[in-house]
């Protein structure tokens, strides 16, 4: 008769199914890398809505679109969180007042819930709605390192028909660049002297450093001879253009993500890096004035964006 203490006692061989189920170490290890890779993808996209590079609602139409994607994955309490202004406490009477569950994945989300989220996003962060009708005199701007510069160049090469404007400026020539061509390099008095004639439709100080203008002239014949005109500036620029020619459009070019911007600006090698940071600053308070644009467009691919801005004149 068998020892009841030991007719139950698993052997070596029948605790070797169990090994062999397990996943084998390769696949836990790749199953590991995906979840690490899932987890930064999500920090980036939160620190994308935080810098203002995509809006609330973008994020949330990229998670109902993929449940399954890291966008998708977010939990409904990182995703508020990420929103400027919107800290833990306010977060939580948002989640009442909505109805959601703070366990709530953003791809998991409820047909009502969806409803009542994307109602409020709407109310507090409005997106771009472009105006009616479209100007020939179009402005291009966006946060530094976006690659404006590399964007227009590519228009004035391939989209003949489109006058880029050459802007007057302070600062000394970069490598390679030519008088003329690129900007017109003037010292300050020069400079003042445009500014007290009227010869310039805007100007501004950008990184407390430089002056930067459009002239006028070249600009208003352009125009009247029915061409379009494309002003590559900065926010402050288009910001007079905008008071002086309400008629303009005006393009806000972004980065795919913020850390992508980050990315351009160190590997620029032009600036040192108190340089660097205090145009880190200076973007995340260009990247807050979007929504005074009338179109958005995403500097992805420089070829894809230069014909998207050039569509935009027609």
């Amino acid at each position: 008769m068998a020892d009841p203490r030991t007719a139950h006692t698993p052997g070596p061989a029948s605790r070797e199914p169990d090994r062999a189920s397990r996943p084998p170490e390769v696949d836990r290890a790749a199953a590991s890398r995906r979840a690490v890779a899932a987890r930064r993808e999500r920090a980036s996209l939160k620190r994308d809505v935080t810098m203002r590079v995509i809006t609330p609602q973008e994020l949330l139409r990229r998670a109902l679109a993929e449940p399954e994607s890291p966008a998708g994955a977010m939990r409904i309490t990182e995703f508020l969180t990420s929103i400027p202004a919107i800290g833990e406490g306010k977060r939580d009477r948002i989640l009442a007042q909505l109805g959601i569950s703070p366990v709530k994945r953003l791809g998991g989300l409820g047909a009502r819930q969806r409803v009542a989220l994307e109602r409020f996003l709407d109310q507090r962060w409005p997106e771009l709605k472009p105006r009616r009708g479209r100007s020939r005199l179009v402005v291009l701007a966006g946060p530094t390192a976006v690659g404006k510069g590399t964007v227009a160049a590519h228009i004035k090469e391939h989209h003949p028909e489109i006058l880029l404007s050459v802007s007057a400026t302070t600062r000394a020539p970069r490598p390679g660049e030519v008088d003329g061509e690129h900007y017109f390099f003037v010292d300050d008095a020069e400079f003042d002297r445009l500014i007290a004639d009227g010869e310039l439709l805007e100007h501004a100080t950008v990184h407390n450093r430089f002056r930067y203008g459009t002239p006028r002239g070249p600009i208003e014949s352009a125009l009247a001879e029915g061409r379009t005109v494309l002003l590559e500036i900065d926010l402050q620029g288009a910001r007079q253009v905008r008071a002086a020619e309400p008629s303009a459009t005006l393009v806000f070019l972004l980065p795919p993500s913020w850390d992508e911007l980050v990315h351009r600006l160190v590997g620029r090698g032009t600036e040192g890096e108190e340089e660097r940071d205090r145009r880190l600053k200076t973007a995340k308070v260009e990247l807050a004035a979007q929504h005074e644009f009338d179109f958005a467009v995403v500097n992805d691919d420089v070829a894809r964006a230069a014909d998207e801005v050039a569509s935009l004149t027609s």
